[in-house]
C-alpha cells in the first residue's frame, strides 16, 4: 500500500483504482484472507488440560504449509507491485483498457460515402413541440446510456429525446438529464423510464467513456515536465500511446448525433467524437510541454501517425489544426535555433503528407458519420 501510494501521489490517484481492481492483488489477498481464517477455525478446536486435551495434527500442519505458500505468494505479490507502478506498465494497462473501450463503442470501420445532408438534419431539429426536461435522478458520472430504450421509448411516444447530458458527465440532482418534445407533461411512467436508461455511478468508468482513459494518460503526461520530475520520457510515452488510441479511432466509424427510425428523427445523443478526443489528448500536454523540443517533436509525429490511417477530410482538417497550434507554441517557447530548425523541418513533412492525403480522399463521409 506504501508502494501504491507513493506511485499515486507520482503520477495520479486514479491509479488507485487500477491496482484494486488488478487480478494478482485480488487473488494474493484472498490467499491471505483464506490463510488467517482456516487458521483461527484451526485454533478454535485445539483443548488443553490433562484429560481432554486436543490438537490437530494434520490441521496444524497444513496451516504450517499453507502458512510457506503465503510467504510466497507476498513474495510475488512485492514484485508484481513493483512492475506494475512503474510509468510505462500503468500507460500501457490504461492505454489498453481505452482501446477495448473504443472497440465496444465503435466496433465498424470507416468507410466513404455521399456528402451529408445538412438540409434534412436542419429541418429534423427546428423545435415543433415544447421541449419537457426530465430531470436527473440522483448524484454522479453518467456511467453508460442505453440508446436503444431511447429509441424504443422514442418510437412508443412519437416523440424526440433529446440527451442533455453525455457518458462521462457529472450529473447534479434536479438538473435536466434529456429533453421530450411533447405537447403535454409527461407521465411519472415515461419519466421513470427515460431515468432508467441512464446509468449513474460515483466514479468514471471506460465502460462508455473512453475520454476517462485519455483522462488518465494525460494527467501522468502533466506531471512527468514538471520541475519536481523532471521525466520528458514519461511525457513522450504517455504521448505514444494517446497516439496508439486515436489511431484506432481515426479508423472507426463515430455515429453521428441524429438517430433516426424508419426515416423520422427519434433521439440527438452526446457523445465522444474524433474532434473532441484529439484536443482532449493534445492540448494541455502540448501547453505544459511548451519549451521542451522532444516532446512537441514527438507530438507532431503522432499527428502525422494518425492522418496516415484515415482519408476522413474532417478528420484531416482537426489533425491540420492541431499541427498549426504545434507550429504556434514552437515558435514562442523554443530558445534554440536548432531545436526551432528541427520543429520546421519536420512540421514542413507533415504539411505535405496531410495535403497529398486531402488530394486523394475528396468524397465526404456519409451522413451517419461524426468527425
Amino acid at each position: 500500500m506504501t508502494l501504491v501510494a507513493l506511485a499515486s501521489s507520482q503520477y495520479t490517484s486514479r491509479i488507485l483504482r487500477n491496482f484494486m481492481r488488478d487480478r494478482v492483488t485480488q487473488v494474493v489477498l484472498g490467499i491471505f484472507a483464506g490463510i488467517f481464517t482456516f487458521c483461527l477455525i484451526v485454533l478454535r478446536t485445539i483443548r488443553g488440560g490433562e484429560e481432554g486435551a486436543f490438537i490437530p495434527s494434520l490441521a496444524v500442519s497444513f496451516g504450517g504449509v499453507l502458512v510457506i505458500g503465503g510467504i510466497g505468494a507476498l513474495i510475488f505479490f512485492i514484485h508484481h507491485i513493483a512492475s506494475s507502478i512503474q510509468a510505462s506498465n500503468i500507460i500501457v494497462s490504461v492505454a489498453h483498457e481505452t482501446i477495448e473501450s473504443i472497440d465496444r463503442q465503435f466496433p465498424g470501420p470507416l468507410g466513404r460515402g455521399p456528402a451529408a445532408d445538412e438540409a434534412r438534419v436542419a429541418s429534423d431539429t427546428r423545435p415543433e413541440r415544447k421541449l419537457q426536461t426530465i430531470p436527473v435522478k440522483g448524484i454522479g458520472y453518467i456511467q453508460s446510456v442505453d440508446n436503444t430504450a431511447l429509441q424504443r421509448l422514442s418510437r412508443a411516444q412519437a416523440t424526440i429525446v433529446r440527451m442533455e447530458r453525455g457518458g462521462g458527465e457529472f450529473a447534479v440532482e434536479g438538473t435536466a438529464l434529456a429533453s421530450l418534445a411533447l405537447e403535454s407533461p409527461p407521465t411519472k411512467e415515461l419519466v421513470a423510464s427515460l431515468q432508467a436508461a441512464f446509468s449513474l455511478s460515483r466514479n468514471r468508468t471506460l465502460q462508455q467513456d473512453s475520454a476517462f482513459g485519455i483522462r488518465q494518460i494525460v494527467d501522468m503526461a502533466l506531471r512527468a515536465p514538471s520541475p519536481s520530475t523532471d521525466e520528458t520520457t514519461t511525457a513522450i510515452v504517455c504521448v505514444d500511446y494517446l497516439t496508439a488510441i486515436l489511431a484506432r479511432l481515426a479508423s472507426r466509424v463515430i455515429p453521428a448525433s441524429h438517430r433516426y427510425a424508419e426515416g423520422e428523427l427519434r433521439v440527438i445523443t452526446i457523445g465522444p467524437t474524433f474532434a473532441s478526443l484529439v484536443p482532449e489528448s493534445f492540448d494541455q500536454i502540448r501547453a505544459s510541454g511548451a519549451g521542451n523540443a522532444a516532446i512537441l517533436l514527438r507530438m507532431l509525429g503522432a499527428l502525422q501517425t494518425i492522418a496516415s490511417l484515415t482519408e476522413n477530410p474532417g478528420r484531416r482538417q482537426v489533425l491540420r489544426e492541431h499541427a498549426d497550434h504545434l507550429a504556434e507554441t514552437s515558435a514562442r517557447t523554443l530558445e534554440s535555433p536548432r531545436d526551432q530548425a528541427q520543429f520546421e523541418q519536420r512540421l514542413f513533412h507533415v504539411r505535405v503528407a496531410l495535403e497529398k492525403a486531402s488530394s486523394t480522399g475528396s468524397e465526404k463521409p456519409r451522413n451517419e458519420y461524426e468527425y
